[in-house]
């Protein structure tokens, strides 16, 4: 039950047959490629998804075979990214799980789901065939998981790059999981995903994967600032570093 392939790290229109990338400013793709000079640290070390032994522990959680989940690292969440989402499932029971970004946190939070609480999940992801393979690995494994292709299209208006074109979400996301869109389209691209959080209710969690970067440490101070019923705190640990926003008023 081989894993998908994580998505490309450079963004691709809707058409997997589509070989122009999604047209940007050129002030947009200048600034990217500067800040990534900055950020090359933090990208550097986030290659890992961190000790194997992490891994493994996170599988003994779940109740899977090792087959299950694919050697971690690279673009994929790290284990503790993945363990944090698998706890927060088990801890606050989530009848309303909605993702950004599919991959291998799509299957922790769906087994954790399914071991715990028995909520849905309804996962976003801009690649169409990746979208298709994760959902044959996820049936593969008896895990239920609604994923759905969401182009990238233009941005909400105070935010850069392009946004995920988003069909049928639900009306309430007791925990939205923020792993993408990758963060070659703009450092910053990944606060859009406010605009869900008027759907999260108080004791709802935002989480927010990759906040050690330099990108996703703009998006959080900004988040504070436009989000005051949100308590924010950023959690260190694993490879990438996780910030955690339960909405409180």
């Amino acid at each position: 039950m081989p894993a998908p392939k994580p998505t490309s790290y450079l963004p691709r229109a809707a058409d997997p047959d589509t070989r122009d990338a999604i047209p940007r400013k050129l002030s947009e793709r200048v600034f990217t490629w500067a800040f990534g000079a900055i950020q090359w640290p933090w990208l550097l070390r986030s290659l890992s998804g961190g000790p194997e032994a992490a891994r493994a522990d996170l599988l003994s959680l779940l109740e899977l075979p090792d087959a299950a989940l694919p050697k971690l690292g690279s673009w994929r969440a790290d284990a503790f990214f993945l363990r944090l989402v698998a706890e927060q499932v088990r801890a606050a029971r989530p009848q309303s799980v909605v993702e950004l970004g599919a991959g291998s946190t799509s299957l922790v939070a769906g087994r954790a789901l399914m071991l715990w609480g028995g909520g849905s999940l309804v996962s976003y992801d801009q690649h169409a065939p990746f979208v298709a393979e994760t959902r044959d690995w996820l049936a593969r494994l008896g895990i239920p998981a609604d994923l759905r292709v969401a182009p990238l299209g233009p941005p909400p208006e105070v935010w850069p790059g392009a946004w995920y074109q988003l069909s049928g979400v639900p009306e309430r996301i007791d925990l939205l999981l923020v792993d993408g869109p990758p963060w070659t389209l703009h450092p910053f691209v990944r606060g859009a995903a406010e605009t869900l959080f008027v759907r999260i209710p108080v004791g709802g969690v935002v989480m927010l994967d990759d906040a050690a970067r330099p990108g996703e440490r703009v998006v959080a101070a900004r988040w504070r600032r436009r989000w005051p019923g949100f308590r924010f705190q950023f959690v260190p640990g694993g490879t990438k570093g996780t910030l955690v926003g339960m909405r409180v008023a």
